[in-house]
Parts: structure tokens; C-alpha cells; sequence
């Protein structure tokens, strides 16, 4: 079915919102968000300030405009590289797909990644977009939770509380160490007892992590979310935007290392390879 015809009028305002937009993106990319000025731009356009709001009403108007073109124009091209069928695969093309865009658009990724604008709250689409790049991390560690406990057979699977850990393997968190121990026995359960190891004490941790999790699904963009997968992912993302991040911010600047190298280590680190 053809879309409705745009009237001239309307077709010229939308030219003229995408050509403030454009000066927004230049503004950001040289002085950052929080510096962004719509009477400048309004001068730059030859515009009066009363003008230029008749298509952006205040300043926070087109800072969403500007984040919600970042999010969509990042979550495209996750959805690109999610083609792979082999899970582990689809994940490093995730993560090189990631930190190509940033490295190529670093004003749109800080904008969405870095320091909050000051005084600005993005809106729920923000967050829906968001989720849907989430969503894709997800569904790909529940893919691989699922082949693995696959190859395992009958009997030889995660049990009640495990699953995928954080580097595509099983987690093997099951209940933590010292847990079914009856708190009202009256003894002190940690007396005379040692430290846990630390790989005991990680295991403690992602379950402890994992079961606060199943309590707040909302935010993985999959109902229901296993907790592992989505404990696993958001260790993927966490890990991934904090290289991104720093190495964009300048923070490896004159250490000596290749950034690239880094960021390969820790996607393979998490179950993928570059």
C-alpha cells in the first residue's frame, strides 16, 4: 500500500530538522553534548532563536532526536552482524561490530555511552531501543547454554541454578558454599572455617548475582530471560563498552599496547573470538 503523499510544507520541515540536526551532530563532535547551543545554530542557519523552536521546542527535544538516532543507527548495526549461526561466532561479530562503529563515530557513541548531559533524562524509547541491542546478547547465550547442555547428553547437564557463565562455559553456580547451613542452629557458621577459594567465592557470587537477576527481567528485552544468559550478557556488555570506553576517553595513550589486542582478549575471554 502507498504511503501517503507529503505536503511541500511538511516535506521542507523535515528538511530543515534534519539540516538542525546536522549542526547538533558538528557541535557535539567538537565541544560535546553539554555544550550544545540552539541559538548557535539558529546563526548558523540564518535563523532568528524563536524560529528554530518552531521545529525543536527546547534543547532536550533534540538531544533525544540525537539519541535516539545513535541507538538506532547502533542497534542496525548489531543486527547486521548478528547473522552468524554458530552463537560463539555471532558474538565476536557483535563486539567487532560494536567497536568499528564507536571508533568511527566516537560523538555518537559517547553521547549514548559517556558522560551524561547535564541536567537530561533520556526518554523510554531510548531504553527500548537499548534493550533491543540487549535482547540479541541474550538470546545468543541462551543459544549457546542450550548447545552445550545439548552435547552434554542426558544426566551430564547444568543443574538447578547453573548454566552458561560469563565466557560461553558452564557457570557451575550452584549453591554457594556454606548455604544450606541452618542460620537458627546456634553456631556461628563461619567459625574455625577458612577463606573459600577464590574460583569457590566467584561461584558464590555470579549465583548470588544470578538469582537477584530472576527479579528484575525488565531490563534484558526477553521475558522470560534465564538469569545465567542474561547474567552472561550483561558481563559481555559490561566488559565490551568499558574497553570501547577507555579507549576512546584517551586512557590508553602512551601505555605501549595495542587497544585492538586488548579488546580481542576480552571477547574471547567471554566466548567469543575475534
Amino acid at each position: 500500500m502507498a504511503s501517503a503523499p507529503v505536503n511541500p510544507r511538511e516535506r521542507y520541515r523535515q528538511q530543515v530538522r534534519e539540516e538542525i540536526k546536522g549542526h547538533a551532530w558538528a557541535q557535539v563532535a567538537g565541544s560535546g553534548a553539554s555544550a550544545l547551543s540552539l541559538n548557535a545554530i539558529a546563526k548558523l542557519m540564518g535563523l532568528s532563536g524563536p524560529a528554530l523552536y518552531r521545529y525543536y521546542a527546547n534543547r532536550d527535544e533534540l538531544v533525544t532526536e540525537l539519541v535516539l538516532d545513535a541507538y538506532r543507527e547502533l542497534a542496525e548495526v548489531n543486527r547486521a552482524a548478528a547473522a552468524a549461526a554458530i552463537p560463539e561466532r555471532r558474538l565476536a561479530d557483535l563486539a567487532t561490530a560494536t567497536r568499528r562503529w564507536a571508533l568511527a563515530n566516537p560523538h555518537r557513541y559517547l553521547l549514548i555511552y559517556g558522560t551524561p548531559v547535564p541536567g537530561y533524562s533520556a526518554p523510554p524509547e531510548a531504553t527500548t531501543v537499548a534493550g533491543g541491542i540487549m535482547e540479541l546478547l541474550v538470546t545468543t547465550y541462551a543459544e549457546i547454554d542450550s548447545r552445550r547442555r545439548t552435547a552434554a547428553g542426558p544426566g551430564d547437564g547444568a543443574g538447578p541454578g547453573e548454566g552458561v557463565g560469563p565466557d560461553g562455559t558452564g557457570s557451575g553456580d550452584g549453591a554457594s558454599p556454606g548455604e544450606d547451613a541452618d542460620p537458627d542452629d546456634g553456631t556461628d557458621p563461619d567459625a574455625g572455617a577458612e577463606a573459600p577459594a577464590p574460583a569457590e567465592a566467584a561461584d558464590a557470587a555470579g549465583a548470588a548475582f544470578e538469582r537477584h537477576l530472576s527479579d528484575c527481567p525488565a531490563w534484558t528485552g526477553v521475558s522470560p530471560a534465564a538469569p545465567a544468559a542474561a547474567r552472561a550478557a550483561l558481563t559481555f556488555w559490561t566488559r565490551v563498552h568499558g574497553v570501547i570506553s577507555l579507549e576512546l576517553a584517551g586512557h590508553f595513550t602512551g601505555m605501549g599496547f595495542d587497544p585492538a589486542l586488548l579488546y580481542a582478549s576480552e571477547v574471547a575471554s567471554l566466548g567469543g573470538a575475534i
